[in-house]
């Protein structure tokens, strides 16, 4: 029986879709003004176990996660380099899917970018302003009323930004009827791209793209809402806020859960921090295999502190881990059922209980000890690829690498320690173009068929 802590009720709770086994999820992504950092890419990595594992669980999975690509920040930046902003969000948005699919996350059913909905954006603004939920700031916007609104807060447990709240975007105003009121409509400023809408001309605000894309993609209630720790306020709240005023049916999601911060020097790794690394950057030093083990080591609930230590921990494990995946695929002869029954009923308790990976791995580490004297085993092999479904940390390609490949990855290698990342970058298409993708590790590399 799954088990996962609502962030909306503050309790663990067993997992009931609305309908049978069909769940419907929506996960926040990415604003696409530049590369994603690590951060970002534990999030994501987490909802993609998560989803998967739900998918192992026989729940039939509907995945939808937003993309934000019309923003201040995107339109700042396309100001910067002098160019569209579509061609700032066009630029970024491939960088995104190009890095994470290195991290094999590919559970996501629908990419929705925010500018394809805008006619349902404009609905819910109207149908909020015909409501009076709303109200029109002249030469602004047009803003959500929270003194309507006496549940607001009801997530989160509070009605104000803190430190590490992600601040609400283009929500200023001198003239808003109360300091929380945020922004759901933003009207047309010279020089900046706008759509028509029947109010006044404009872009959408923040909040009111996510709203907007789930009810059409999954309707006016649904299962499963997740994001990061730091989108509860006001992100979140204001989701919730906009979906109750409009159908006045509750709760607008049943399960919310949120993804713990990663932590740089004890600080959140953010942009605005300055603290940054991004993924595109990471996936040059470390292989991606490592990169999402370090991810999935952690409880997804709880932060995690980045750290070479960390990377390295990661990498020796790992390691070890394919060692023994690779051997046991070899053997001839299975070992003890009774000891890959237990481990397997053990292994999906700890993932029951709001996916406690870090319990379910020490878990399958106890078996390796095991399993390693007795011969490794056929069976043990089954077991471990059964689990790297939804865990997606092993290597299954154990194919002769040709010699020219391996002469090119060196060279690539070399190249990489001199910091020559230009002839890296050259190299490692070289090795694409035989057919083989290279990942990277600290000091060394693995080879994978594409």
């Amino acid at each position: 029986m799954l088990k996962l802590y609502n962030t909306l009720t503050k309790k663990k709770e067993t997992f009931k879709p609305l309908e049978d086994k069909k769940v419907n999820i929506f996960v926040c992504g990415p604003t696409v003004y530049s590369y994603i950092h690590i951060g970002n890419a534990r999030t994501f990595t987490n909802y993609d176990l998560i989803v998967k594992y739900l998918r192992y669980k026989k729940f039939k999975v509907k995945y939808i996660m937003n993309i934000t690509d019309i923003d201040d920040r995107i339109i700042n930046k396309a100001k910067e380099e002098k160019v569209s902003w579509k061609d700032i969000s066009n630029k970024y948005e491939k960088h995104f899917l190009d890095d994470i699919q290195k991290l094999g996350i590919n559970s996501v059913d629908k990419y929705a970018r925010a500018t394809d909905y805008i006619k349902e954006i404009i609905s819910q603004v109207q149908r909020l302003l015909d409501k009076g939920y709303a109200y029109i700031i002249e030469n602004d916007g047009i803003y959500y009323d929270l003194s309507k609104n006496k549940e607001y807060g009801k997530l989160s447990g509070r009605k104000y930004l803190e430190a590490e709240d992600s601040v609400s975007r283009i929500d200023e105003s001198i003239n808003k009827r109360n300091k929380g009121d945020f922004c759901l409509w933003k009207f047309s400023q010279k020089g900046e791209n706008y759509w028509d809408a029947p109010f006044l001309n404009g872009r959408p605000g923040w909040h009111i793209e996510d709203t907007a894309i789930a009810e059409r993609e999954l309707g006016i209630q649904y299962d499963l809402h997740g994001g990061a720790v730091d989108l509860i306020f006001p992100h979140h709240e204001a989701e919730i806020a906009q979906m109750e005023s409009i159908t006045k049916k509750k709760p607008y999601v049943k399960y919310w859960i949120h993804s713990g911060h990663l932590k740089f020097k004890t600080e959140k790794m953010s942009k605005s921090l300055g603290n940054i690394l991004s993924l595109n950057d990471a996936l040059k030093e470390f292989s991606p295999n490592v990169i999402r083990f370090m991810f999935v080591s952690s409880h997804y609930r709880e932060p995690l502190d980045f750290s070479n230590e960390i990377i390295k921990q990661a990498e020796s494990s790992l390691s070890r881990l394919q060692e023994f995946y690779n051997k046991a695929k070899e053997s001839k002869k299975n070992i003890d059922g009774k000891l890959i029954k237990k481990t397997k009923e053990n292994f999906l308790k700890y993932m029951d209980d709001d996916f406690n990976t870090p319990k379910a791995l020490a878990e399958l580490y106890m078996f390796l000890r095991e399993a390693n004297k007795l011969g490794y085993g056929k069976n043990s092999y089954k077991l471990l690829k059964e689990f790297n479904v939804f865990l997606g940390i092993l290597d299954e390609d154990t194919l002769q690498i040709p010699k020219e490949v391996i002469e090119l990855a060196e060279k690539r290698l070399k190249a990489r320690k001199e910091k020559n990342w230009q002839e890296s970058d050259k190299l490692r298409e070289e090795i694409k173009e035989r057919g083989f993708i290279i990942e990277d590790a600290e000091k060394s590399y693995n080879i994978k068929r594409i």
